[in-house]
């Protein structure tokens, strides 16, 4: 559902600032799910009114009880469905018929239960969309906002006094991870500025619950804690006005480990896993994804600190301890992210002013930078030494009782141009106290210090906004068909001609040996029918091969649609790759560049991209696929045409441009590299187009 701005003010408003508050199904017993909201409001100091709702009892917990939503003296902004599943809907009918702007439903037993539930969640979905109602949950924890003193959550966790107040917005599919970042974050001295367990999302999604909030001052970023991506195109669209609002988004997203899936019959669906194009999601729209739970905390304050826009590459190190260097290293360098050395005139600079100058990967300083004025006069020449972006100091031991040593001079360099970040490595917790305040990005393990730094460094900025068909049912489309969608965003390809079976044969406009295979909208896969002869050297051998794919086609494929055989010239390349191109449902469209031949699905030596990408961009995927190297002129090897790669994978992109050409999915394979300043040809391809 689309929202109008002033719809987003509502849910906003009614969401995270009700006025008011009814507790359907409350309960006197505070140990009860339906007792802990009244509890945790009482004690917050929530400041509006509160309204338990349960017809067996006058009072619950101090307050007045009322016996239906219809007896309140007002309509509710917000309503929160404490009661079993098979009385939510009847609920849901009786706030939307009221007026009520947000109900929020705590039961689960909805699609997740089977094909009952999955009834009851579209007759939830239905209500929403007729009556105008938002509705968050199934599987609902509540809303939390510290600002206010709005807990209105059933999360256990909650009952955690003096939640702190923050600059961060948490929106999660899992409600008891609410509660485990706010005792997490309590612990690290970080406040939240709200919370909202989103559950099933059968009608608020994240994406939209984090887009009504953008216009928040006092949210100044996000974090989210993703099971799935059902709606890609929300959370699309939030990243994108995140962005331009300079408000970093920083996701946790289950299903790394998880096999790759299935999606089409191209190889595009098989070598791209589901998870895989989920990190070119996140990473495409400028998310830091990362992939360790303290880091979804830790993350925030370097996002903030480093602007997209320009986002450092080269990391320097400086430490008072070398196994607590060594071992953020490690944790940067299995994430890509390489440490450079100090330059010469950088330790030239050190020297001069008596500090520890020793050459090597990391700037050592010892047990001498747990000295204050040391520490102090090495990041301040670190801070403006050109050859690194990004300064990461690592403190020893005396961060724990001596936090003034070699901490402090950290915290007093917090406001420099340059972004600085901290890794302690004993318990320290006065020392991360005062560098969080200092706004300090700051680290309890090397795994997270590595992992956020990684993920921030990861990001890119979004490109440009994709222009879809309208879905529906595909047709695949005939090898010679597909030609023609190449040739409408300009993809070469090796010449063609049509031969009829049972047809005089004509002379063909390019010289033999030629390769022919049949050409069928029915057979998306050819040689899985014996579709396709090689080498085929004379006419003689042309009109004895097509006799041979008819006799093939009657005998591994009789019930298939093919008249005809398509002739091209055999060519050689020296390499072959794979282009393809799908509309995701979740993540919309993407591009693919990978290793060619029988290997490809098995070595899933790939880049993608959310599509369209310009040539710059494609130029970085050819990088990031290892099978090219060789055709850089790698120990002299002949080197490839890999410019005109760049431009074919960035042309293959372009069909997110093209909603007329109704592409649903293409690929290119193989695609022939040719030798350097010959470009490249394709001499396959397969499109599935919306009817």
């Amino acid at each position: 559902m689309k929202l109008h701005n002033n719809s987003i003010a509502q849910l906003a408003q009614a969401l995270l600032h009700p006025a008011s508050i009814a507790l359907y199904g409350a309960s006197d017993d505070v140990s009860k799910m339906g007792g802990r909201p009244v509890q945790f409001l009482k004690r917050s100091g929530f400041a509006g009114r509160i309204y338990p709702i349960n017809p067996k009892r006058a009072e619950i917990q101090g307050l007045q009880s009322w016996p239906s939503l219809q007896s309140l003296p007002e309509v509710p902004d917000q309503v929160f469905v404490l009661t079993p599943t098979e009385t939510v809907i009847p609920a849901v009918r009786e706030c939307a018929a009221l007026g009520v702007k947000v109900v929020t439903i705590l039961a689960s037993g909805f699609s997740e239960s089977g094909t009952e539930g999955v009834q009851r969640e579209e007759e939830l979905r239905q209500i929403a969309l007729e009556t105008g109602i938002r509705i968050l949950g199934p599987s609902s924890l509540g809303v939390v906002n510290p600002r206010t003193g709005l807990v209105l959550t059933a999360n256990a966790a909650f009952a955690e006094p003096d939640i702190p107040p923050g600059k961060v917005f948490v929106a999660s599919h899992s409600g008891s991870m609410i509660g485990a970042l706010v005792s997490r974050g309590k612990a690290r001295c970080v406040g939240f500025a709200g919370l909202v367990s989103v559950g099933s999302e059968v009608d608020l999604n994240i994406g939209e619950i984090c887009a009504a909030t953008l216009d928040d001052p006092a949210i100044e970023g996000y974090l989210l804690f993703l099971e799935s991506m059902r709606h890609g195109p929300e959370l699309r669209a939030f990243a994108r006005a995140a962005h331009r609002a300079g408000k970093p988004v920083i996701a946790y997203k289950l299903g790394r480990s998880a096999a790759a899936a299935e999606m089409a019959t191209t190889h595009t669906g098989a070598i791209a896993g589901e998870d895989d194009i989920a990190d070119a999601f996140f990473k495409d729209l400028g998310i830091a994804r990362v992939g360790v739970l303290d880091a979804l905390l830790e993350t925030f304050p370097l996002a903030k600190r480093i602007p997209l826009e320009s986002a450092p590459k080269r990391v320097g190190v400086v430490t008072t301890t070398g196994g607590g260097a060594a071992m953020a290293v490690d944790e940067l360098g299995i994430r890509g992210v390489v440490v450079e050395p100090p330059s010469a005139e950088t330790l030239k600079r050190l020297e001069q002013a008596g500090l520890p100058c020793t050459p090597g990967r990391v700037l050592d300083m010892t047990l001498a930078g747990t000295k204050y004025e040391t520490m102090k006069g090495t990041l301040d020449i670190l801070l403006t030494a050109p050859e690194f972006d990004l300064v990461l100091a690592v403190v020893g031991s005396s961060a724990r009782f001596q936090p003034q040593l070699a901490v402090k001079p950290i915290v007093e360099c917090a406001g420099q141009p340059k972004p600085l970040a901290a890794m302690l490595v004993p318990d320290a917790p006065e020392a991360l106290a005062a560098l969080t305040a200092a706004g300090v990005p700051c680290f309890r393990s090397p795994e997270a210090c590595g992992d956020a730094i990684a993920a921030v460094l990861a990001r890119r900025q979004p490109g440009q906004e994709p222009m879809l068909p309208v879905p529906g049912p595909t047709l695949t489309l005939s090898e010679a068909d597909a030609y023609g969608i190449l040739d409408a965003v300009g993809v070469p390809h090796a010449p063609a001609v049509l031969r009829r079976f049972g047809s005089e044969a004509a002379p063909l406009p390019f010289a033999y040996p030629v390769v022919a295979k049949v050409c069928s909208a029915d057979i998306p896969h050819k040689t899985e029918v014996g579709g396709v002869l090689l080498n085929i050297g004379s006419d003689e051998e042309l009109a004895a091969a097509m006799a041979t794919l008819r006799r093939n086609l009657d005998d591994k494929a009789p019930k298939a649609k093919c008249d005809e055989v398509l002739v091209q010239p055999m060519q050689k390349g020296l390499g072959e790759v794979l282009v393809g191109y799908r509309v995701d449902a979740d993540a919309g469209p993407i591009i693919m560049l990978a290793a060619g031949g029988i290997w490809a699905e098995v070595a899933k030596d790939r880049s993608i991209r959310l599509a369209p990408v310009a040539v710059e961009t494609a130029r970085e995927m050819i990088l990031e696929v290892n099978a090219l190297k060789p055709l850089t002129g790698l120990r002299g090897k002949a080197r490839g045409d890999l410019e005109a790669l760049a431009h074919t994978v960035s042309a293959v992109s372009q069909l997110a441009l093209r909603p007329e050409l109704r592409v649903a999915e293409a690929e290119v394979n193989p695609l022939l590299i040719l030798p350097e300043g010959q470009g490249v040809t394709a001499v396959d391809a397969l499109v599935f187009q919306h009817v």
